[in-house]
């Protein structure tokens, strides 16, 4: 037995200097030996729904920070290739972020969500893969309808009802980000079918005892909603804006800076309670 006992730690003691020198993250059991190696959940940036030459949020630009934060938590991937069953094979998180409607300069024009897109992306959700779709404020080249039809299977749709920029303290109470600071630059307001079985309900509702430092537009409603169809979950976001360089620095954009802000950690929270990873209570 002993001859038994010494031959396995020696094992495990060559197996964890394997690991160390290969640099390969290991989970122990409960017997001590090491389990198969931790790999993270993929995360794909698609820019499949962006113009090309669009310049907004690239992830080598004014996303630059966002996507190295998120490669903490998530393997990160970036593409614009079609949404397909086969592009979405192994990933848990699919970001999408401010669709454009038209084309940019010269180039051709962008895809649309087809119906065919519809169900590869609702089947997607429903198997247990998660999406985040952020909008944006009017003049951004934002793509409505199309996506309204996506979104649609899950309760949600977006309106022409515009809020300027502010800050928003959220409730304590609010699930998975209460109590944090928003830096909210701008954006759309959501509708919810209430009957919809993807149970959307509003994370966030704008509060108009918040007022905007500039601008005048403050409409009542929702500006971040959550679904849950099937095994999956949703995120719809009116702004995209909020996860720049320039809103995590507080630098700001046209004229407006909002200082004091939890944007990062906001949004941290919620992809890891869309890919269902633990540290945070569920809503």
């Amino acid at each position: 037995m002993n001859n038994r006992f010494n031959y396995a730690m020696k094992t495990n003691l060559l197996i964890g200097a394997l690991t160390l020198a290969l640099g390969v993250e290991t989970v122990s059991g409960p017997t001590g030996i090491a389990a198969e190696p931790h790999t993270k959940p993929v995360l794909l940036y698609s820019r499949y729904y962006n113009a090309e030459g669009e310049h907004r949020y690239l992830p080598e630009g004014t996303y630059k920070q966002v996507i190295q934060r998120l490669r903490e938590d998530f393997d990160v991937r970036i593409h614009n290739k079609p949404l397909t069953r086969d592009t979405l094979a192994d990933v848990k998180l699919l970001f999408i972020v401010n669709p454009s409607d038209k084309a940019f300069g010269n180039n051709p024009p962008p895809p649309h969500v087809s119906a065919a897109d519809i169900n590869v992306l609702s089947e997607f959700v429903k198997n247990g893969g998660s999406l985040i779709v952020s909008g944006n404020q009017e003049n951004h080249n934002l793509e409505v309808e199309d996506m309204n039809k996506l979104l649609a299977r899950f309760g949600i749709q977006a309106t022409n009802l515009y809020t300027d920029a502010k800050k928003l303290v959220l409730p304590k109470e609010t699930p998975i980000i209460g109590g944090l600071r928003w830096a909210y630059y701008t954006g759309n307001l959501l509708l919810l079918d209430s009957a919809s079985p993807a149970k959307p309900r509003a994370l966030v509702m704008n509060d108009l005892n918040q007022k905007p430092p500039k601008g005048t537009r403050d409409q009542a409603g929702c500006l971040l909603a959550t679904a849950e169809p099937g095994k999956g979950r949703v995120v719809v976001v009116t702004d995209s804006g909020w996860l720049a360089d320039w809103a995590f620095t507080e630098e700001g954009i046209g004229g407006v800076a909002l200082k004091g802000q939890d944007n990062w950690e906001m949004f941290r929270r919620l992809t890891r309670w869309a890919a269902h990873l633990p540290g945070r209570p569920e809503p």
